[in-house]
């Protein structure tokens, strides 16, 4: 009897440090498997972007942030508008065939819009990655040419975009400006990172 008593005593000593033991692995494995769960900052990096764009007035520009990059909503006058037109000559690529950025179908139009009036690009010139300033003024600016119709300068270079983000012929930026994935949610609501189709 005395055997069995120091067997069964064995034995609970080592059920209850096998329990304690996979208590422990699993309290310690917990905290390092949760690592590979992307973190709430990366997952508002990826994560579409809605903006509220009934405040906006004609002329004027809105600039929010997806995905680390300046998004650019311009709500274009209907001067801006009609000077699209006239600026298709002097363009490298005025009907954004170029494939240096895949853009949406709904945005392969004069406006590079789904909505003429809205401009929506990101605000960062494909030369080298500098942001271009507002040159909505048009007419003799410094660094801009007399007939200018209004648009973007980007200020590291000297590349010039219209309003609707086409650069200009013999520019070092060699391509258009991005356009993001985008739709309306409603008249004043636009969701950045998701198309449509989506």
């Amino acid at each position: 009897m005395s055997d069995n008593a120091v067997d069964q005593g064995k034995r609970t000593w080592l059920i209850t440090t096998s329990c304690a033991g996979a208590v422990g692995g699993v309290a310690a494995a917990v905290p390092f498997v949760s690592t590979f769960a992307p973190s709430e900052r990366a997952k508002a990096a990826g994560a579409p972007v809605e903006v509220d764009i009934g405040d906006l007035k004609p002329g004027e520009k809105k600039t929010v942030e997806w995905r680390g990059k300046p998004v650019w909503i311009v709500r274009r006058t209907k001067e801006q508008l009609e000077s699209l037109k006239a600026n298709t000559a002097s363009l490298a690529d005025p009907n954004s065939e170029r494939k240096a950025y895949p853009i949406p179908e709904y945005a392969k139009n004069e406006g590079r819009s789904i909505k003429p009036e809205y401009l929506v690009v990101v605000g960062i010139c494909s030369h080298l990655g500098c942001s271009p300033s507002d040159k909505f003024a048009t007419g003799a600016q410094p660094s801009l040419p007399d007939d200018w119709k209004g648009g973007f300068l980007c200020p590291c270079h000297g590349s010039t975009f219209d309003m609707a983000g086409r650069v200009f012929k013999n520019k070092p930026a060699p391509d258009n400006l991005e356009v993001p994935e985008h739709m309306y949610l409603s008249d004043t609501k636009l969701l950045i990172g998701v198309s449509k189709t989506a």
